[in-house]
């Protein structure tokens, strides 16, 4: 059976070791020595100290050129030489939630070039996104990077320009949670 559900699990055991855990912006999440990733299935008990549940979807605000040069570029996540990851879950505010797709869209791309940033780091930065708000999780997104080591400066200038952005001013709750493979 195959899933596009996952569930990232905080808690004593698992294949990532967590570093380091920053509360950005709201409210923080318990502290845990590890997580990891695991297939969403209804009936499976994942024991941790939290649980954030996520599913991937189709690519939503980027347009048909845009998906065509991420594509081009972007790495596969589990790469050997990617012993470095990221999780950061993201809430947006009410206020995003409320605009119409393309007031949200100007937002995203046109005013903080959001896809535009992201293509400078690839492909040493991986990512995938996973969506949260349509199942009643406490996060709207849960974005999960991959990248080696020698690309963690590369990595922190790209989480850096993206909270600069305008888009950024609508993220009420944010959880920066770095990690190393186990």
């Amino acid at each position: 059976m195959t899933t596009n559900t996952f569930d990232f699990v905080g808690g004593d055991n698992g294949k990532w070791k967590v570093i380091n855990m920053d509360t950005v912006r709201g409210q923080p999440i318990e502290r845990v020595p590890y997580l990891d990733i695991l297939p969403n299935f209804k009936n499976t008990l994942n024991k941790g100290v939290w649980i954030l549940t996520g599913f991937t979807s189709n690519v939503r605000y980027a347009e048909k050129s845009e998906r065509e040069k991420l594509a081009a570029v972007q790495s596969d996540l589990g790469r050997p030489l990617a012993t470095c990851a990221a999780l950061i879950p993201i809430r947006k505010t009410e206020k995003w939630w409320t605009m119409a797709q393309d007031e949200r869209r100007k937002i995203f791309e046109a005013q903080s070039h959001h896809t535009e940033t992201g293509l400078k780091y690839l492909p040493a930065v991986a990512r995938k996104l996973y969506h949260c708000r349509d199942i009643g999780q406490p996060f709207d997104f849960l974005t999960w990077f991959e990248y080696a080591p020698e690309d963690s400066a590369k990595f922190e200038e790209l989480v850096k320009a993206l909270r600069e952005t305008e888009e950024w001013d609508y993220v009420d709750r944010e959880i920066d949670i770095r990690l190393i493979k186990v």
